[in-house]
């Protein structure tokens, strides 16, 4: 859904060239430094990137889902870390505050995330809690008025600079699965919490990712999203599947910028006395990407109306990440093969690069093999539905 398509136009054309004018110059430096730059990081947030999907009654932009996807896939196509950097607060680190919190939570903090003056992330996954998002370890013990919480999280995006932590914990130490779960607004300065330092990881320089600790945490009883216990799992699934058609948007901006990377080089490579894009193998490849993103391209703009008009869009969702996700996986291995052996070496091309840092999409929210099954589930599950005439 589209409120002003003049107003969106202007925004998504600023994106563009900022991404070619600021984020593209300054890729190696992000890289060499493993951060993205406070400028660059201030001259988002004076932007407004930060705040995107943040309603404006607290500072946002309000976008919708269509136009959220839309901005996202013009800002991914440049390293991911710089998409990673906002992403959080547009995505997965405010949506469950925007979904379920108080009035007074999101008056709180929503301003802040819109500002980029704090940076949330999600923190779901545990050792024993990945693909099993159910399995939840973390404890969560009411004393008073606020809650000790025990455990940690593995594999937190932007946790090792997060100032806002969405927890998940189990309160119910007799639950099991999803039920007994509850959703935690967790600051940074809280007594008992604290982060790794960023991994080492085989892409994605400049995205922190680590753990989180909590060592008899204390949280206000204020700080339960929505003020209620046992509906935090409830909380992230809506985050989770509004977060699949954004991360399949977030997927298809870097095929985009592979392909653009791919296509300059075959026309500028000279082999035989010619040009390689007019080679039919290599024409072959560069055709099978563009068709390819554009399939993407038009899955997640059609979901992303179809979850604006209210519709369950949960299997649909999930096909957009898992098909987003491995199309930009082809997309990267064509590339690098459009470059020879340039494509292999960092000094001659950053599509190496780019090939190392997409290699994380089908393993995050949910691997696809993990897609896979629920794609089947919510299949089934629509199909009973139609039987029984619902």
């Amino acid at each position: 859904m589209i409120r002003d398509q003049h107003k969106l136009d202007t925004l998504l054309a600023e994106v563009h060239d900022w991404v070619r004018e600021v984020a593209h110059p300054n890729e190696n430096r992000v890289a060499e430094l493993n951060t993205v730059p406070d400028d660059i990081v201030s001259d988002m947030a004076k932007r407004g990137f930060f705040g995107w999907s943040i309603p404006e009654e607290y500072g946002g932009l309000g976008f919708s889902t269509e136009e959220l996807v839309m901005a996202a896939m013009e800002l991914s196509q440049s390293a991911v870390a710089y998409r990673a950097r906002v992403g959080t607060n547009t995505g997965i680190g405010s949506e469950a505050l925007v979904a379920d919190g108080t009035e007074v939570q999101k008056q709180k903090y929503l301003p802040l995330m819109a500002r980029g003056e704090a940076t949330g992330c999600l923190a779901l996954t545990e050792p024993d809690a990945g693909s099993e998002a159910t399995n939840i370890g973390t404890t969560a013990r009411r004393v008073g008025d606020h809650y000790v919480l025990n455990g940690m999280k593995r594999y937190i995006t932007n946790a090792p600079i997060a100032d806002l932590f969405t927890v998940l914990a189990r309160t119910d130490p007799d639950s099991t699965g999803a039920r007994g779960i509850t959703a935690f607004l967790v600051e940074r300065n809280f007594e008992g919490l604290s982060t790794s330092d960023p991994y080492e990881m085989m892409g994605q320089a400049g995205s922190p990712v680590g753990e989180v600790y909590f060592n008899d945490c204390i949280v206000p009883a204020e700080n339960v999203i929505g003020g209620v216990e046992g509906v935090g799992f409830k909380t992230t699934m809506k985050v989770l599947n509004k977060q699949r058609i954004h991360l399949a948007a977030l997927c298809t901006g870097p095929a985009i910028r592979m392909l653009d990377m791919a296509m300059d080089h075959a026309t500028g490579r000279r082999q035989f006395g010619q040009p390689v894009v007019e080679f039919q193998l290599v024409a072959a490849l560069l055709a099978d990407c563009r068709a390819e993103i554009e399939a993407a391209r038009q899955l997640v703009l059609a979901t992303a109306r179809s979850r604006d008009e209210g519709k369950d869009i949960a299997l649909e969702a999930s096909i957009c990440k898992y098909f987003a996700s491995e199309m930009c996986g082809r997309v990267a291995d064509r590339c690098v093969q459009v470059f020879g052996g340039a494509g292999y070496v960092a000094n001659h091309s950053s599509i190496e690069r780019y090939y190392r840092d997409v290699r994380l999409f089908r393993l995050y929210e949910g691997t696809s093999q993990i897609h896979q099954i629920n794609i089947v589930k919510q299949m089934q599950k629509r199909r009973s539905a139609q039987e029984a005439g619902i």
